[in-house]
């Protein structure tokens, strides 16, 4: 079959992906200008690279350059050293080295070489929210009026408490006292140049510059940062690859002390796990023994090295557990005896007792000294014990300790510790951390002996485990008392002067002469999957039992040697075992302890050793058992050899290690032994016991350099003999030779999936290496090269989807495995040199592999291959298929028909011949033509090969210095089809499979979109935007038959976001180009220097629209953000299907973009900014239509703490039955209409209130940094509806970001923990529905690790680092502080875009004349921002903006909308009595202006007069924390300009002005008294009565003031007394209009409503000199009219109606039916006559009206009221306790309980014989009083409790004083009363005005 035929499978393969899903590249016509192309389709992008070269960056000059194309330096090769942990590098000590071993060094120690794009970090979230923290703190604190007021509130109440009750003694109209308050108060500084006249070009460009000074440069970063969870293209860099280590314990030996002291003795410390049965730690040795005790021993020792004199080591633990004991072994020199024996005097003596034994004594140290002078070399076991760790670390732990101190001596026999301890034993494994626990010192009190036949691993479990019953047998025995002193505590983050285990010095290492610290060998218990990252190769010996029973002869003491043979001589032992303590550094042989007379003992050693790299058949194990004769006899030897056994160390290339039984030989073994193994019957041979196998014995490695593993050493074993080419070879029973080689090893590679995962990762940088180097290297045999690329991938394939699948704890959010992340990222790059050729083989390179160059000499018919596995080489003509030509696109130059001629060609590519094949190309080709079980291993990994595509693809970019050529010719055209291809299939798995593989096909967009991201840095731009588009096509071609089409947008979303997260997206943008018709060809960038470049002639002006618009120039030329608009804007169209969580997807992809652009210290130059705005243009018109779905801002406040609360008219005022504030307030002249009146109609907003701020702050955003010129250009073609949205959309963005206070901040803090709870679960609920894998993964990462719940492990970090949001609650005092800074600079800068975009629409008006009816509009904007919580600093820009627009538009307010006029008096007039001086200084400057325009328009300022006495009545009568101090300080600035205004001073406006303060002044003294009297209702509506008296010659005014009473007495349920309020404004505006026009039909004057109400004729005119109505800003208010007049005689029926008043309603009726009449208006009449009808029905009703009595005020601590006499009207039925009690109870709370006395009786007081400090009130029922005449006229209920004057009470008495006596002497006084005006009235208690008494005697009573 050949290698053709495969070539062309590939080609097939490929044609097939373009059939199946459609060739990614639309029709080559581009879209004219004429053909529209709809958002839903992707347009074709610009020729990226065309654009480019054509405009080259040296032609732009200045910041703007970096923005034309990737800076040269954007790619960077960095080669970054290894850290070496230890002073002296880990490697092997021979000089020459086996290709294996040279291998792994090179893994182990090669710098790590990383690619990176130079500017990634500028964009990185992380760096940004650091740097935003930085900039934040720095923040300058803005100044507001909320925060002051809130500080300042406190002490107004307490000042309120003090303030006596009195009326002002002064009356009213006395202006003396108010001026000289007046004149002495102090005015506020004047703003300089306030009265100079300037043209208004320099007045804007003056409050222009002010406004840009100390401006915060990015908006972003004072807007909470994106939501983490969106960031899908985050991605953290991979760890640097290191060494596992486990949770860390230092434990240090401090004394140790028995009884007796007569003999050295030497201890180990290990870690056991008793449930795995198993050694989790190499052995520490130690001693302790006293330099006396060491002498003893010198003859046997030549010299001590540092290293063994260690006393403290450090233990890893990985799986920490409640089943681990640190075991602590003691041994002694050999001794006669058995171990009984010997420690029997242990057990009995005390040193104390010494007088009893001291001759015992003496005997036993010398028995020691002979035994250490003889047997010095040899030991015996003597005792043990163990600690339980569990006790130490867990505070549950059996010790109590106390807690003073941390180092608290535990002292605790066994037993104790035991019992304490063992009800804890079922503590789970989740109490074990080794990291934390307090340090504790113990004391060992307790050993065990050692028992000679129980000495094996096995038996000590046991013990181990029965030590942990309460019945333990150990308990029963008889210890060896001794005091062992150890710390316990975890380790230090990096200790000093600690050795690894193989010794060399772990930095940081200051003094070597220090005693150092040993690093313990961990064992883990179970797998550890980390990497191998240094050099070890260590072996541990094992001796276990040896059964001598049936060798004849004397075998008692039996000791075993263990050496290290490099050959079979004696001398050739080498030196590479560790000693133990106090004892040289390395021997050649080790003796393990003995047991005395025991023939087949058992044995506990470990002998470790440190064996050569290179081992060769020769090198092993050789054991000598020898007898020692322990007494000292006649022609004896010491020890006699007694039997021999060994153990090669290589076999097959492979380490041999694991349990052996081997047979002893009892003669030497003979030569040439070592490459045999014992079990080959030697002939000639004694052999004990049969050759059976008598001695048991493991060896372990621990080594970075064997596997252990015989998949893996059977792979590496072939690749090396390829490399040596060293055939034949023996490979266990195959011999390997250059005809099967190439089978074998691609078995070997098929089997590696077999092999234990374990190893693999642990070898996985060595084992990718290799499968790497296949394919770039292929091998060359027999003269033709072998191609493994399919194999090697496929075994590449499987093993990383293994990796992934049971590591699945260790990824990050992109489901990426952290080990082969880091593989990548540091560890992987192209072998850049040859391997050596085999002997002989130069010729035979058929150097056909793609890209590569061939020797002519090279015959073709020569290299046929003998692989049939190479893709490579397909030969056969065959035209590139249409995929490719597609999306390729017309290429520069044409493709050779023949593919072999195109590989010809491009030699140039490598100049020498060379067999190398480029990873990345055959990485894509196998990938393409993969099926199966592979092509879906290598889709669940996608990111895997990917990442090594693109590493591969820059490195071979470095390595070829191609980075200077074009990126057309950086790659062959085969490659980028076969990219177009693996994209195009890849899209159509994604399209097809998102609903059946959610997690995978998540993975895979990311994947996929991060592999496009990552090209746009390598190849042609426009190529990869192509692949975006074939991308989006085979996305939406899916989403019309969707089942869920929500999850594939949600999919291209994420898609586009990682895309747009690459940190050129601005250049890729091309943001310079200029928009021309696609026609013409492109512009040249010299133009682009100015701003406005786009613009240079009037032409191009179309262009200024299409840059505001999705069109298809635009979405061309601005690819990628022209994608991210689109998609916005599709998601957000009012009928779209937009799901809640689109638009959160959408909108934070967004933000996030813009919020990169924010902190990319490249982009800080307000040019380039404005360029970058650029790109985002249309997202202006996409908010603007979104306009009636965003979240109401403005809702939010009810009537609330505002000052004056901006309310919305309440409709037709004829409707509503009482009055409502906000009619009060148009009354009053300021109907706050909302401005949102395009928006009436809003339909139920659709994005939540989160959504629409991040939209809102990105459209601020664009607005902020887009070039203002422009700006105004696309102002002026927006047609007035157009310019009305855009102000409704900035009236919102004030309300959105108003600043709450830091009241509101410190309450929300503590609601939002709940609350960011609850949308956390709502949102993965619904999330998870639809696309919920990468959230379930990652919650599936959180809760499982391979290691359990444990936090140290390394990349549990990475996993979880961007979930850590709002979780946290409660913020401290300072941090709520710094939120309210951000949150006050946020609102600031808010503002002041708005107000920046309203003075780019004002600029627009002014040039074209049409667009006048928006200034309202700008106008209501301003008076909005003013009317909210402002900073000082904005208001200062917004009044200097709104003293512009007053100069430049003065009819606007003067002459047109009196509404406009009237708000804006009242926002100034508020912040005139604003805390902050530097606001009153503006607002009282721009106050001043306004009276000023309007004398110099008529000669007077009647209107602002008017409006701003208005504003100040409303203000005074809503407000409930004015401050009149304040505002006092402002009137006096404005009399201070008026002074100083020498233009105007000889006219009559100085004057006017001074009258109108001094008026507004007088409203204030009244104002400050209603504050006082805002408890007391009665004394409120007098005040108001009296303030309304006031403005009788004011109409406006009085109506005003009626209206606040009104409004007042509907509060509380006093509905006669509204209607008579709304009667009385009736009667005053028909007086008014009378004067204006005599019309038949309207009521005369007041006196058509006498039939109402005898009291209304005080509203008659004042004499017409006074006041015309006629005057500019008289009767201005919208009530003065004829529906002004209806309306309130509407709303007073409806008031009277509501007393029960009916017969009142037919007189109301009476006045209005003949205007109904007039009108011809039947409708209305039939509605009064149907209301009429009801009211007569209900006459007859049972109704109640009210109760009266007499009040009298008596003591000058009433002010004003002593000796007043009142009635008041109460409520019908109100008995006199219930006013007694609620009138004592106020005073007494106003003036003090005791102060208060009802004087019980009704008789006339006398006061001098009342205490004068008290206040006294007496109270009488009385009732109305009727003239005999008069009942004539009062016949009904009604008659008789309407305009009442008298009232009477009588009251009894006697002549001599008493009140009652005998009937003959008892007199009864009659008092009647007549009051000031007749109940009901405007108020409910009315002055007495004369009083009369008739008195009756005895006589009379009869």
């Amino acid at each position: 079959m050949g290698f053709f035929s495969f070539r062309t499978v590939a080609a097939e393969v490929r044609k097939q992906v373009s059939r199946e899903y459609g060739s990614p590249q639309m029709s080559k016509k581009r879209p004219g200008a004429h053909q529209p192309v709809p958002l839903t389709e992707v347009v074709e992008p610009v020729d990226f690279e065309e654009y480019v070269s054509n405009h080259p960056p040296g032609a732009e000059q200045g910041p703007l350059r970096q923005l034309l194309d990737f800076p040269p330096d954007d790619l960077e090769l960095v080669l970054q050293e290894r850290e070496c942990p230890t002073l002296e590098a880990a490697l092997p000590e021979e000089e020459t080295l086996d290709p294996r071993v040279r291998d792994a060094l090179g893994v182990y120690t090669d710098d790590w070489l990383i690619i990176q794009r130079k500017y990634v970090h500028t964009t990185h979230a992380a760096h940004y929210s650091e740097q935003k923290k930085e900039k934040q703190r720095g923040l300058v604190k803005q100044t507001f009026e909320l925060d002051e007021a809130d500080e300042g509130r406190q002490d107004d109440q307490d000042e309120v408490k003090r303030r006596s009750v009195c009326l002002d003694d002064t009356p009213r109209g006395s202006w003396a006292s108010s001026i000289f308050d007046l004149k002495n108060s102090s005015p506020d500084a004047l703003l300089p140049s306030v009265l100079e006249r300037a043209a208004s070009e320099d007045m804007d460009r003056r409050n222009a510059d002010a406004r840009q000074q100390g401006r915060h440069p990015d908006l972003l970063g004072l807007f909470p940062a994106p939501d983490e969870d969106e960031a899908v293209e985050r991605c953290s860099i991979p760890e640097i690859p290191k060494e596992h280590v486990g949770q860390r314990i230092m434990v240090k030996c401090l004394s140790l002390k028995f009884e007796i002291d007569i003999e050295p003795i030497f201890g180990t410390l290990a870690l056991y796990d008793v449930k795995e049965k198993k050694k989790i730690s190499e052995n520490f040795h130690f001693d302790l023994n006293s330099d006396q005790m060491k002498s003893l021993l010198r003859p046997h020792i030549p010299h001590t090295a540092i290293s063994t004199l260690a006393r403290s080591a450090i233990f890893s633990i990985t799986y920490p557990s409640a089943d681990i004991f640190l075991v602590i072994k003691l041994e002694k020199v050999l001794q006669q005896g058995d171990i009984g024996d010997c420690c029997e005097p242990y057990m009995v003596m005390k040193e104390s007792d010494s007088t009893k034994h001291k001759e015992k004594l003496e005997k036993l140290r010398s028995q020691a000294e002979q035994a250490c002078s003889r047997l010095g070399r040899f030991r015996m076991p003597f005792a043990w014990t163990a600690i339980h760790l569990l006790n130490i670390v867990s505070s549950m732990g059996g010790l109590e300790r106390s807690d003073s101190d941390s180092d608290t001596e535990r002292k605790a026999t066994w037993n104790e510790r035991k019992k304490k301890g063992f009800e804890r034993m079922s503590v789970g494994d989740d109490v074990c951390s080794f990291t934390t626990f307090r340090p504790a010192t113990l004391t060992v009190t307790n050993f065990f002996k050692q028992e000679g036949d129980r000495l094996s691993d096995e038996d000590l479990y046991k013990f181990l485990a029965d030590m942990r019953r309460p019945s333990s047998v150990l308990r029963r025995l008889r210890p060896v008392t001794a005091q062992l002193k150890i710390d316990i505590s975890p380790a230090p983050e990096s200790p000093h002067y600690c050795l690894s285990p193989e010794l060399l010095h772990v930095k940081p290492y200051p003094d070597l002469r220090v005693r150092p610290t040993k690093d313990v060998l961990e064992f883990p218990a179970r797998y550890v999957y980390t990497p191998h990252t240094r050099y070890r190769n260590l072996l541990y010996v094992y001796p276990q039992s040896l059964n001598f029973s049936s060798r004849q002869g004397s075998v008692r003491n039996i000791a075993v040697k263990v050496q290290f043979m490099a050959g079979e001589d004696p001398s050739q032992a080498m030196p590479v075992i560790f000693g133990k303590s106090s004892c040289p550094e390395f021997y050649k042989e080790a003796y393990t302890p003995i047991i005395y007379h025991n023939k087949s003992p058992e044995f506990y050693e470990e002998v470790k050793m440190k064996i050569p790299a290179s081992l060769t058949d020769n090198h092993h194990l050789l054991f000598t058992f020898y007898h020692i004769s322990c007494q000292p006899k006649q022609n004896t030897a010491l020890e006699t050899p007694v039997g021999y056994t060994w153990i090669p160390l290589m076999q097959h290339g492979r380490l041999r290690t694991g349990s052996f039984s081997l047979p002893v030989s009892v003669e030497k073994p003979p030569p040439s032994y070592s490459v045999l193994t014992p079990d080959v019957q030697l002939p000639g041979m004694k052999w004990v016991d049969n050759h059976k196998g008598v001695f048991n014995v493991e060896v372990t490695a621990a080594s970075s350099v064997h596997t252990q593993d015989p998949h893996l050493d059977k792979f590496f074993t072939l690749v090396y003999v390829l490399e040596e080419y060293s055939f034949p070879f023996r490979l266990k029973d195959v011999i390997i030779t250059e005809a099967n080689v190439e089978a074998e090893l691609k078995a070997s590679m098929a089997a590696l999936k077999g092999a234990l995962l374990d190893t693999c990762v642990r070898f996985l940088h060595q084992l990718l290496s290799k499968l790497i180097l296949l394919i770039v290297h292929p091998p060359v045999i027999a003269g033709q090269i072998v191609n493994l690329g399919r194999a090697a991938f496929e075994a590449m394939a499987l093993l990383v989807n293994q990796i992934h699948k049971n590591l699945d704890g260790n990824q990050d959010q992109h489901g990426r495995n952290n080990l082969l992340a880091s593989y990548i990222f540091y560890c992987f790059h192209l072998p850049s040199n040859e391997p050596t050729s085999p002997p002989g083989g130069e010729s035979h390179y058929a150097t056909l592999s793609r890209a590569t160059g061939r020797p002519s000499s090279l015959n073709l018919s020569r290299s046929k291959s003998i692989s049939n596995s190479n893709p490579d080489l397909a030969t056969t003509p065959a035209s590139p298929d249409e995929e490719v030509q597609r999306i390729i696109g017309n290429k520069a130059f044409e493709r050779c028909s023949n593919r072999m001629s195109a590989f010809l060609e491009s030699s140039s590519f490598y100049s020498a011949p060379t067999r190398q094949t480029l990873l990345h190309e055959e990485l894509a080709l196998q990938w393409v033509v993969s099926t199966s079980t592979v092509r879906e291993a290598a889709l669940h990994q996608a990111w895997f090969f990917f990442q090594l595509m693109v590493k591969s693809m820059s490195h071979h970019l470095f390595l070829s210095s191609r980075l200077d050529v074009p990126r057309r010719q950086r790659f062959p055209d085969r490659f980028v089809d076969d990219i177009a291809a693996l994209v195009c299939a890849i899209s159509a798995d994604i399209a097809s499979r998102y609903h059946k593989d959610v997690e995978l096909v998540e993975r895979l967009n990311s994947s996929l979109a991060f592999f496009l991201n990552d090209l746009l840095s390598l190849i042609d731009r426009g190529f990869v935007f192509n692949l975006i588009r074939s991308y989006y096509k085979q996305i939406s071609n899916k989403l019309h038959t969707a089942q869920n089409p929500s999850a594939l947008t949600a999919l291209r979303i994420d898609f586009l976001r990682i895309v747009c997260s690459h940190e050129q997206y601005v250049t890729l943008n091309l943001p310079c180009s200029t928009l021309s018709p696609p026609a013409s060809p492109s512009p040249s960038t010299s133009s682009t220097t100015s701003q406005s470049s786009a613009f240079s002639c009037q032409a191009q002006d179309q262009g200024v629209q299409s840059m505001f618009e999705l069109s298809a120039p635009f979405r061309q030329q601005h690819f990628l953000s022209g994608l991210l608009l689109s998609e916005l804007s599709l998601i957000l169209e009012p009928d779209g299907e937009g799901l809640f969580f689109l638009h959160k997807k959408a909108i934070s992809a967004l933000h996030s973009l813009m919020c990169s652009h924010d902190a990319d210290p490249r982009h800080i130059d307000s040019q380039v900014r404005s360029h970058i705005a650029q790109l985002y243009l249309p997202l202006i018109p996409v908010v603007m239509e979104t306009l009636c779905q965003l979240h109401d801002f403005t809702d939010t406040s009810p009537p609330r703490a505002r000052h004056v609360s901006t309310l919305a008219d309440d409709g037709d005022p004829d409707n509503s039955s009482t009055i409502s504030q906000s009619v009060a307030m148009a009354i009053a002249g300021s109907p706050f209409l909302t401005t949102r009146g395009s928006i009436a109609g809003r339909q139920g907003s659709t994005l939540s209130a989160e959504c629409s701020r991040t939209l809102l702050v990105c459209f601020l955003w664009v607005l902020k940094n887009a070039d203002a010129a422009l700006l105004e250009r696309y102002v002026s073609d927006l047609s007035v509806l157009q310019i009305n949205r855009l102000l409704d959309l900035l009236h919102l963005c004030v309300s959105c970001f108003e600043y709450k206070g830091k009241k509101a901040l410190e309450r929300i803090n503590s609601l939002t923990f709940k609350k960011s709870q609850d949308m956390k679960a709502r949102l993965e609920e619904a999330i998870l529905g639809t696309i919920g894998a990468r959230q379930e993964m990652v919650r599936r990462c959180r809760e499982r690790s391979p290691y359990g719940n444990q936090e140290n492990v390394r990349w549990r970090k990475n996993v979880t680092h961007w979930r850590q949001n709002t979780d946290r609650v409660d913020k401290s005092k300072a941090e709520v502080e710094q939120e309210s800074v951000v949150d006050g600079n946020l609102a600031t800068e808010v503002s002041l875009i708005v107000l920046d975009t309203l003075e780019v629409i004002v600029k627009t008006v002014v040039v074209s004349e049409l667009k006048e009816s928006v200034l309202g509009g700008v106008l209501r904007v301003l008076l909005h921002s003013m009317a909210g919580n402002q900073s000082a600093l904005f208001l200062q820009h917004c009044f200097a903006t709104q003293r512009a627009l007053v100069f430049k538009f003065p009819e606007m307010l003067f002459e047109e909308d009196t509404e406009l006029c009237a708000d804006l008096c009242l926002r100034l007039l508020r912040h005139c009595s604003s805390r902050v001086a530097s606001v009153r200084s503006h607002a009282s400057a721009s106050l001043y202006l306004l009276m000023r325009q309007n004398f110099e328009i008529g000669n007077n300022f009647a209107r602002v007069k008017m409006q701003v006495t208005m504003s100040l009545s409303s203000l005074v009568g809503m407000s409930q924390n004015f401050n009149e101090e304040h505002l006092r300080h402002s009137l006096k600035t404005i009399l201070t300009y008026a002074e100083d205004d020498l233009e105007l001073r000889d006219s009559p406006f100085p004057e006017q002005v001074q009258d109108l303060v001094f008026n507004l002044h007088m409203i204030l003294t009244d104002t400050v008294k209603m504050k006082e009297h805002q408890q007391d209702p009665e004394m409120l509506i007098d005040l108001m009565y009296r303030i309304a008296k006031g403005y009788q010659n004011s109409p406006d005014l009085r109506l005003t003031w009626l209206q606040n009473m009104a409004g007042k007495h509907s509060e509380r349920g006093n509905h006669a007394e509204a209607a008579h309020c709304l009667v009385h404004s009736a009667a005053l505006v028909a007086e008014y209009l009378n004067m204006l026009e005599d019309c038949r039909y309207l009521p005369i004057g007041c006196v058509s409503f006498q039939s109402i109400s005898s009291n209304v004729l005080e509203e008659s005119a004042v004499s017409d000199d006074i006041l015309s109505p006629e005057e500019e800003g008289i009767c201005a208010g919208k009530y003065f009219s004829e529906s002004g007049l209806v309306g309130l005689l509407e709303q007073a029926a409806a008031s009277f109606n509501m007393a029960g008043m009916y017969e009142a309603i037919n007189e109301v009726y009476k006045i209005l039916l003949p205007i109904h009449e007039a009108n011809r208006d039947f409708k209305k009449l039939a509605t009064v006559h149907g209301k009429l009808q009801d009211a007569f029905n209900k006459v007859y009703n049972q109704r109640m009206f009210g109760t009266y009595f007499r009040v009298g005020f008596y003591g000058c601590r009433f002010g004003d009221l002593d000796e007043q006499e009142f009635v008041y009207k109460e409520p019908s039925i109100t008995k006199l306790a219930e006013i007694s009690h609620r009138l004592e109870e106020f005073y007494a709370e106003r003036f003090g309980d005791d102060m208060v006395e009802i004087i019980k009786d009704s008789n006339p007081v006398d006061k001098n014989k009342l205490d004068p400090n008290k206040a006294y009130l007496q109270i009488t029922y009385v009732e109305p009083f009727f003239d005999t005449y008069e009942l004539k006229e009062r016949i009904t209920y009604f008659d008789k409790n309407y305009n009442l004057r008298t009232f009477m009470y009588c009251t009894p008495f006697t002549l001599d004083g008493r009140a009652h006596g005998e009937l003959h002497e008892q007199y009864k006084r009659k008092t009647i009363l007549t009051t000031s005006h007749a109940f009901p009235y405007i108020k409910t208690r009315i002055n007495v005005i004369h009083k009369e008494e008739v008195c009756t005697g005895a006589a009379d009573w009869a």
